[in-house]
């Protein structure tokens, strides 16, 4: 995505104001997690919802509930296992939740998504939001710059930090007509072991590019649980702060 030399770029303020609204919590018998609306149903039913798979994994795999809380209406509702239907993606840590739309006081569209196939270029800038464990009840913004792209795994490396409770959330940058533009999922953190002492390390942000079939594919709640699948075996559990596997955050 080249930027136009031109256009004034948008303040961070204006764009996590854009992306606000469609920012959710996403709370487990287990613990917290971020996500983010993606998709709607034509009639405006059903919503989509992005997350990182190991936010969801467990409760998945045991059919326990989960609430989903809408961050800037502080509205929150109980899905059972009967009333929501997951897609888990193990490989790319990714996940998406489709859920009714109930009471959420939630637009009517959602934000663009970078187009299939397209990636930002190394140094552009990137920012993404969560709700980390140090500050579970306050929406937190964080940025950095693309540090590269790694083709294998379908991920950005980014300059900058993801706190644990952070995971799910949506990562954005803008476009060349310099609107926001949604630009895949956190992940993990990296940190940097090289010399014993942790250092800063690099921010990993998913591609949101496996999620652009569930979203074409939204049609009805029916049809959405008819293809979920259930994992064949539970989640593996979540790495050791001494393993060198990457942090989920």
């Amino acid at each position: 995505m080249d930027k136009e030399k031109n256009l004034v770029p948008v303040p961070w303020y204006v764009a996590f104001e854009q992306v606000e609204p469609y920012v959710v919590k996403i709370i487990t018998p287990g613990g917290t997690g971020t996500g983010y609306i993606v998709a709607l149903t034509s009639d405006k039913k059903l919503i989509g919802i992005a997350t990182a798979a190991h936010v969801i994994d467990f409760p998945h795999y045991w059919n326990q509930p989960i609430r989903i809380q809408h961050f800037k209406s502080d509205k929150t509702e109980l899905f059972d296992h009967a009333e929501r239907s997951i897609e888990i993606n193990d490989t790319n840590d990714t996940a998406s939740i489709v859920i009714p739309r109930r009471d959420f006081p939630i637009p009517d569209t959602t934000l663009p998504i970078i187009p299939e196939k397209q990636r930002l270029k190394i140094g552009v800038e990137a920012a993404w939001v969560g709700f980390p464990a140090i500050a579970p009840s306050n929406l937190c913004f964080f940025s950095g710059t693309i540090s590269c792209w790694v083709e294998d795994g379908g991920f950005y490396f980014v300059d900058g930090v993801a706190i644990n409770g952070v995971s799910g959330g949506p990562a954005f940058s803008t476009d060349n007509e310099n609107k926001v533009v949604l630009i895949g999922i956190v992940s993990a953190y990296i940190p940097n072991r090289a010399t014993g002492a942790q250092l800063p390390g690099l921010c990993v942000i998913r591609d949101v590019e496996p999620l652009q079939t569930m979203i074409k594919g939204l049609k009805s709640f029916e049809e959405a649980k008819k293809s979920e699948k259930q994992p064949d075996s539970p989640p593996p559990p979540a790495p050791t702060p001494a393993s060198a596997e990457p942090r989920r955050s």
